[in-house]
């Protein structure tokens, strides 16, 4: 096989816009180049503001995950300005990024992934009824008829036949690398189908306690609902949040763990049995580092012993060692724009913590019709963030494996019993596949936390406890002259960290580390690659026309380049004007 670049521009199927290109020699990938190829200014649109109102920008980076980013803004807030939410805020926020994490991870698996491992054409040649039997043999979904997958088979061949592909277009089907029977890609396309169903239901919990979605409301000290669950109370039954509220609450909570138990932990163990190649040790991981700044506090914020997912690191596959991470110290989380198009004060080679950190645009890449950026040079609009020097990879494996190493019992249960079903090691989770698996078993653990935190939120409301909102320094008045904080959340792709600081009671400085950052960002001024460039180097192209291999182990990040990157041209006018009658 000749040498040369493959380029992959835009990678599909994410949400934004990301350039992947591959060097490659004798078919083998020897270096690979991430690229966000648009630009992000939301830190200079909120200088000056109220940071009060910060929550409301941050939250519109991202249509997909829609409410991390005020998640993460309103807690930098509350760090800033030391303020503690109510019990109740704090499970109505567990409660609403759960449901993010299930809804999430759920659409990702079965709308963006999938796909890279399951042949809609294979589909049309599949028996409805061997179809029917091998569903019910891994589970107990009812879905499960000769009839009901004989109609999904009629819809795609319907697709098919018109020459229109619809939603399952531009996919390498017939490609040598897909592996699963004709029976179980159609059983996988169904529940595609499914899938797009029960994500309706799911989404509805965010409008219960946050009036809408996507972007649900949110608030500074607290969370936006009032609870009115007893008729003796004023205005009762006036706010989403009474007895029928929380009644949907639970229907909707057993929906996610149906779904959860019933089609996605066995599809994924169902189609991870065809590939076991790619759990191979170092097949599409590439760093062996991995960082989560942890989540779901069970005792407040400001206590990071009782965060459910913990915060931590893990250097070179060492699961024998935690390390400590400090959000606040300015000599761990730095960012770097050595191959960045933005400017420092201090220069092209100095990292910033987000605290002083810069956002200053200079576009010095190639014109608009070139063929390879230069990987020497400067070739994204993502930064480099680094802990302590080291290229980090974030999201569902870095949390799993973190929850692993220390012990948390329901993830080494579920990883063992899931390793154990496919004959693998622990060591397997180390490659792209072990990056699905792993996203698959959070979102178990997750399903099943839920429960506990509705549970608690009852049990406060039945004891006479309503409060949600923490209201004593809501005046501008109360706060000190100058304030910093530092907003943190585990994202569904990864750690997302909000940085804010305050003076004269308005955001001097505000600056986003978000998920796709850390794993999609460039080189840093020591050659050192990011989390996707690593992570492609040693893969085999079967064909550099059909790139299937670089999509699978992209995908299997959930890049969400839209958190990153945005659009502008040059002169920073708009580009494009959307207008809903």
């Amino acid at each position: 096989m000749s040498n040369g670049t493959v380029v992959v521009d835009p990678v599909t199927r994410i949400e934004g816009h990301l350039r992947m290109e591959a060097v490659t020699e004798n078919g083998k990938i020897t270096k690979a180049l991430s690229s966000g190829t648009m630009v992000r200014g939301l830190e200079i649109i909120l200088k000056d503001r109220d940071p009060r109102d910060a929550w409301v920008f941050t939250q519109r980076i991202c249509g997909v995950c829609t409410l991390v980013h005020a998640i993460a803004a309103v807690r930098a807030v509350e760090d800033a300005l030391k303020i503690e939410i109510p019990p109740n805020a704090q499970l109505i926020r567990n409660l609403m990024i759960g449901a993010q994490y299930v809804h999430d991870h759920v659409m990702h698996f079965y709308h963006l992934h999938a796909l890279d491992w399951v042949d809609v054409v294979s589909a049309l040649n599949a028996d409805p009824a061997a179809t029917s039997q091998l569903a019910q043999s891994i589970s107990d979904y009812p879905r499960s008829s000769p009839g009901y997958f004989r109609d999904v088979q009629t819809k795609v061949r319907n697709f098919v036949e018109s020459g229109q592909l619809g939603i399952f277009a531009k996919g390498y089907w017939g490609h040598p690398a897909y592996k699963l029977p004709p029976e179980a890609n159609l059983m996988a396309v169904a529940h595609y189908l499914d899938a797009l169903e029960w994500q309706r239901e799911v989404a509805k919990l965010h409008a219960i306690f946050g009036g809408k979605n996507p972007h649900p409301n949110f608030l500074v000290g607290g969370a936006p609902c009032a609870i009115s669950v007893h008729a003796d109370e004023p205005g009762a039954g006036q706010t989403s949040v009474n007895t029928t509220g929380l009644q949907k609450v639970a229907n909707i909570l057993e929906q996610i763990k149906t779904f959860v138990d019933q089609v996605y932990v066995p599809d994924t163990l169902a189609i991870a049995s065809f590939y076991k190649d790619w759990f191979k040790t170092g097949h599409g991981e590439g760093l062996g580092n991995f960082l989560s700044y942890g989540d779901f506090p069970t005792n407040g914020y400001f206590d990071p012993s009782s965060l459910i997912i913990p915060r931590g690191a893990i250097l070179n596959r060492d699961l024998s060692r935690i390390h400590e991470v400090d959000l606040h110290a300015e000599n761990e989380i730095q960012e770097f724009i050595s191959h960045s198009w933005y400017d420092y004060e201090g220069g092209k080679d100095t990292g910033l913590h987000p605290y002083i950190g810069e956002t200053t645009l200079n576009y010095d890449g190639p014109d608009a019709h070139y063929d390879n950026l230069d990987m020497d040079s400067t070739y994204t609009w993502l930064k480099a963030p680094r802990w302590k020097g080291h290229s980090m990879e974030v999201g569902p494996l870095a949390r799993v494996l973190i929850l692993y190493a220390s012990g948390h019992e329901p993830t080494v249960d579920l990883a063992n019993y899931a390793l154990g079903q496919l004959d693998l090691p622990v060591e397997a989770m180390f490659s792209t596949m072990g990056r699905v698996a792993a996203r698959t078993l959070e979102t178990k653990i997750l399903a099943d936390m839920m429960d506990g935190w509705f549970t608690d939120l009852n049990v406060n409301i039945n004891a006479g406890d309503t409060r949600t909102q923490n209201s004593e320094k809501w005046d501008p008045g109360t706060w000190p002259k100058e304030a910093r904080g530092a907003g943190y959340m585990e994202a569904p792709r990864g750690a997302l960290g909000h940085w804010v600081v305050i003076n004269n009671e308005k955001i001097k400085n505000w600056q986003a580390v978000v998920p796709t950052t850390w794993n999609a960002g460039p080189r840093d001024p020591e050659g050192k690659p990011g989390a996707y460039e690593a992570s492609l180097v040693g893969h085999d192209l079967h064909d550099p026309d059909q790139p299937i291999e670089i999509l699978r182990t992209i995908h299997s990040f959930d890049p969400c380049l839209a958190c990153a990157v945005h659009v502008a041209d040059t002169d920073g006018n708009e580009l494009v004007q959307v207008k809903v009658s």
